[in-house]
């Protein structure tokens, strides 16, 4: 989902780098208020792991890649906006020192899979982790109940979560056809269609990546509850 230098024009991410940059200022703030400073190296190793995670790229069509992300995980562990802030320290020095996104594109990746995709995992995992299903033997206060939902909870999060942010990906590259045209009438930026760039990314992301992302999700979770279960916030 990372999105190169000369596939975005300037209303998108400029746009998207005026969205982003309120975000940051947000979750810096947030950062200040509810990580311990004993969790601060786990946000350090957050964003290291996001790092090696997002480095295998697949290339896909239409200007971008496919890849894992540990959004949700990472938001799992030290919360939402630890999480948007690891996210995006790991998108920034991917593109400024590996070329691995654009620099003018740094904010429609960091809304994208920083803040987007983190949010939207992390929301669906809490909704389901505490989600009371009339007359189910996945309710009450049993610990492997509970332990349960989380985990169910943490593999649909993390599989929504990248594929919205595969999704505002696909739509971002798609309308600029519609944005950025020169007097012949051929694109300036990325020029394929919406009709192209969404079953493009999102069949990859559906059908590959959005699994890949709950199974590691869940793995890791899974391993962490039995080794080092006081990571996982309540």
């Amino acid at each position: 989902m990372h999105i190169p230098d000369g596939y975005l024009g300037p209303i998108t991410y400029g746009s998207l780098w005026a969205a982003v940059i309120p975000i940051w200022i947000y979750a810096s703030k947030k950062v200040k208020e509810l990580l311990k400073a004993s969790q601060v190296p786990l946000l350090a190793l957050s964003a290291a792991f996001s790092f090696v995670i997002m480095m295998f790229n697949v290339p896909l069509p239409g200007g971008t890649t496919g890849h894992a992300t540990g959004a949700t995980l990472i938001a799992i562990l030290i919360g939402p906006w630890p999480a948007v802030i690891a996210l995006s320290i790991a998108l920034i020095v991917q593109a400024l020192i590996f070329g691995d996104g654009g620099i003018t594109a740094i904010g429609a990746n960091c809304f994208n899979m920083g803040f987007a995709g983190v949010l939207a995992g992390y929301g669906i995992y809490r909704l389901i982790s505490k989600l009371k299903i009339k007359n189910s033997k996945f309710n009450g206060k049993n610990p492997d109940v509970k332990n349960t939902r989380q985990l169910i909870g943490a593999g649909i999060g993390a599989y929504a979560g990248i594929n919205l942010a595969a999704f505002l990906t696909a739509v971002e590259l798609g309308i600029q056809p519609l944005l950025h045209t020169g007097a012949d009438g051929r694109p300036l930026y990325s020029p394929f269609p919406l009709s192209i760039t969404i079953p493009a990314i999102m069949l990859e992301h559906l059908f590959l990546f959005g699994i890949v992302e709950a199974v590691v999700t869940v793995s890791v979770l899974l391993y962490i509850k039995k080794s080092h279960p006081e990571l996982i916030r309540g």
